[in-house]
């Protein structure tokens, strides 16, 4: 790693401190939580996919959760019903890897490697749309994340792989931000004001 690397690897550190110190002391977190929850709802209406991968909120994450449980409730109520299913990650801290088991409200859960509850005993699942937090997005849809590299070295790895949505705050974007070559960007953000990406 030469300087101006160790430098970039600074200066991402110091944003992600300074954006989820931020996330965590919004004064309007709830009105900016219940819009993104509409803004997601809305966004689901028509498309085809049963199977939706997302993730458990920590550190102020939004949490998606309720908004896909009334969208997997949603597609029991329509004439002919499609059994949808939401999974959470399951990360093999070794083989750093990551793959989705089934989760809904009350099923049982257990801690993972980094102490982030996971479906416990519940079927594999593969999405084909994916919902990931972003700690920061910028234009173009990459995302800044907590640089562990897990969801981009997992959907290097996919065939097919799954469309990726961002879900963040107005105010986790990043105007200046300069993607690094292995970040791969979403095709979709979304955040409290709707759709950000593609514009």
């Amino acid at each position: 790693m030469n300087n101006s690397d160790e430098q970039r690897a600074q200066d991402k550190k110091a944003l992600r401190k300074q954006l989820l110190e931020q996330r965590l002391h919004l004064p309007d977190r709830e009105q900016r939580v219940a819009l993104l929850r509409r803004v997601m709802r809305i966004w689901l209406v028509g498309r085809p996919d049963t199977v939706i991968g997302a993730y458990w909120p920590i550190k102020g994450e939004f949490n998606p959760l309720p908004a896909l449980h009334r969208w997997k409730e949603d597609g029991e109520l329509v004439e002919r019903p499609q059994l949808r299913k939401i999974g959470l990650p399951v990360v093999d801290k070794v083989h750093k890897t990551m793959t989705f088991h089934a989760w809904y409200p009350g099923c049982p859960m257990e801690d993972d490697a980094y102490g982030i509850p996971k479906p416990k005993d519940t079927e594999v699942i593969t999405p084909t749309l994916l919902f990931v937090a972003c700690v920061g997005y910028a234009p173009g849809g990459y995302r800044l994340g907590y640089g562990g590299g897990f969801y981009d070295r997992m959907l290097a790895s996919l065939n097919p792989r799954p469309f990726t949505v961002g879900l963040g705050f107005g105010t986790d974007f990043l105007p200046d931000f300069e993607p690094e070559p292995h970040d791969m960007p979403l095709d979709a953000i979304l955040n409290d004001h709707g759709v950000v990406w593609p514009v």
